[in-house]
């Protein structure tokens, strides 16, 4: 089903649908994707697990017949392993950290690069346990004309924020144990701080997420482990102040930039952590994220280049 490149490039992207919705990033690296001659379609995964996903099999297989896509791109090792299942149309897999990360998800994403024609992953971590010498390292690029630096009053304003207070955002939803919120509640207890409240990242719109982030006083993140954590490079792009335990691309990401704090996994360095990103905050509101972000090429347009480039390697 290779098509010369002349002709209309069309696309099928593979990813899971249990949260209700295709997640952010995958959708906004699809849509960066979109040309004249180039047309995305999704296949959306419902059902967990291998067995959940196998069952998506004959509509997989269906959908390929309707829409003759040139290549298959997948998100996640199961959907990669769903989706190499078949055989005539060559399959990307784009690999995101919890199909690594976990020793129960590895084993199915491992025969899923044995099977796929190109395989990338977010992060240099991923690929060395992976184990897979072929594999490109491409992070998921940040839509800079969503996150960009806004004035801070204007945006507790907008998002219902005290304009005294002093508010740190969490980097996800409290309820998902990966991302470890005890030890950063513990943190914000523990610091000895007045009129400091931690926010939960859940429920908001894309826009919105932007709005936060340019609301607060700095971005936690307290996670066990990572992939290359997009709200990272989200806040970044905001110009904020940022605290972080050492996972995925984190270290990478920040390099030595004034303004991004690496912490540990204890109480005791979140709240340092915390007390230097305040003070940061006091003193000079704005980060060179944005810049760092643009310097490593992570815009969503300019990986959505790259990512074309990958597939004319593959459709002659």
């Amino acid at each position: 089903m290779q098509s010369n490149l002349n002709n209309r490039m069309k696309i099928l992207i593979v990813c899971s649908g249990n949260s209700g919705n295709v997640s952010s990033f995958i959708k906004e690296q699809a849509e960066s994707l979109k040309r004249p001659n180039l047309e995305v379609s999704y296949f959306i995964i419902r059902g967990k697990g291998c067995k959940g996903y196998l069952k998506n099999y004959r509509r997989l297989l269906h959908t390929i017949r309707k829409f003759r896509p040139s290549l298959i791109h997948a998100h996640y090792g199961l959907s990669g392993l769903l989706s190499v299942l078949q055989r005539k149309v060559p399959v990307v897999i784009t690999f995101h950290g919890s199909d690594i990360h976990q020793i129960k998800n590895l084993k199915f994403s491992k025969l899923a690069i044995k099977f796929s024609k190109i395989q990338i992953f977010v992060s240099e971590k991923l690929k060395d346990i992976a184990k897979c010498k072929q594999g490109l390292v491409i992070p998921c690029g940040v839509d800079t004309s969503i996150f960009y630096s806004r004035n801070k009053i204007d945006c507790r304003q907008s998002m219902n924020l005290n304009k005294e207070k002093r508010y740190i955002l969490f980097s996800s939803a409290f309820d998902n144990p990966i991302k470890n919120a005890a030890l950063a509640r513990k943190a914000v207890q523990n610091s000895g701080l007045n009129n400091l409240e931690i926010l939960e990242l859940k429920g908001y719109k894309r826009d919105e997420v932007s709005l936060m982030l340019n609301a607060v006083d700095l971005l936690l993140m307290t996670s066990y482990s990572e992939g290359s954590p997009q709200i990272i490079k989200e806040a970044m792009s905001c110009n904020i102040p940022i605290v972080s335990t050492n996972v995925g691309d984190v270290e990478w990401l920040f390099s030595d930039l004034e303004g991004h704090f690496l912490t540990n996994q204890t109480p005791e360095g979140v709240v340092e952590g915390i007390k230097s990103a305040l003070n940061f905050s006091q003193q000079k509101f704005k980060t060179e994220g944005r810049n760092r972000i643009i310097e490593l090429e992570l815009d969503k347009n300019v990986v959505g280049k790259k990512i074309i480039d990958l597939y004319k390697t593959i459709i002659t």
